[in-house]
């Protein structure tokens, strides 16, 4: 569904991705994992045609993604933002159908999304009418997901959706997440720090490191069978320490 062919890209004189090589298969969750600044949101910035590759070639279910076609690709894909990017004037129901009143959906068919997505993502039917200031940390998440969610991609892009919440909501969060993903059974490609969070919800981890994939599999062969040092490094760093005791 995603491809990234020798991708390339440089972010104020500084090169951000080298040549890099990545797939998303159609219906899948990939998780891009590793430390700030490896490129990990460019990826997402470019699958979505905010920005350009000077090198290489990014492609959507088969074509190109470029100046045709990029309108298209952002009609079938939903983003989910750090902190969410609620707009603060609107209700959690403004933000959620915001993009279905551009489109013209007529009032019952928006209400019906409405309840569908209530009840998917368990946010309580009573808060839609609140600001996001008055919503706690994951339920503004949620609100950012139905938003997301609301003309029925084919795919997901989170950037660090659960970064900033605490950790009892954000292991809820989660778990809800996983639920979601697999119901749904769309292609989503995830941004975390979190080694963790990466095996919960993931098909396959992609882990970067300076603009480049090192290693891609499932959670139990980047553990078990790490490429290289840094593989490791990064896998020890983030063991819990209740592991040791």
């Amino acid at each position: 569904m995603l491809e990234l062919c020798g991708v390339s890209k440089r972010l104020g004189g500084a090169e951000v991705l080298r040549g890099i090589d990545l797939t998303a298969a159609a219906g899948s969750t990939s998780v891009l994992i590793g430390p700030s600044g490896c490129g990990k949101s460019t990826v997402l910035r470019l699958m979505l045609g905010l920005l350009a590759p000077d090198s290489g070639m990014v492609r959507f279910d088969g074509a190109e993604v470029g100046p045709r076609t990029v309108d298209a690709v952002r009609a079938r894909t939903g983003y989910v933002i750090q902190d969410g990017g609620l707009f603060p004037h609107l209700t959690a129901r403004g933000n959620v159908t915001l993009m279905a009143h551009h489109r013209n959906w007529d009032a019952p068919r928006i209400q019906r999304r409405v309840d569908e997505l209530v009840a998917l993502t368990r946010f309580p039917a009573d808060a839609l009418e609140r600001f996001p200031v008055e919503l706690s940390g994951g339920q503004r998440q949620r609100v950012s997901l139905m938003r997301a969610l609301m003309l029925d991609p084919d795919v997901i892009l989170l950037d660090e959706p659960m970064a900033a919440l605490d950790p009892l909501v954000r292991a809820e969060l989660q778990a809800d997440l996983r639920a979601i993903f697999r119901a749904l059974g769309k292609t989503v490609v995830l941004v975390t720090h979190d080694l963790t969070e990466a095996g919960r919800l993931g098909d396959e981890i992609l882990l970067m490191r300076d603009g480049a994939v090192i290693q891609r599999g499932t959670l139990a062969e980047l553990v078990r069978t790490p490429r290289d040092e840094f593989v490791s490094h990064f896998i020890n760093a983030q063991r819990s320490p209740l592991e040791t005791l």
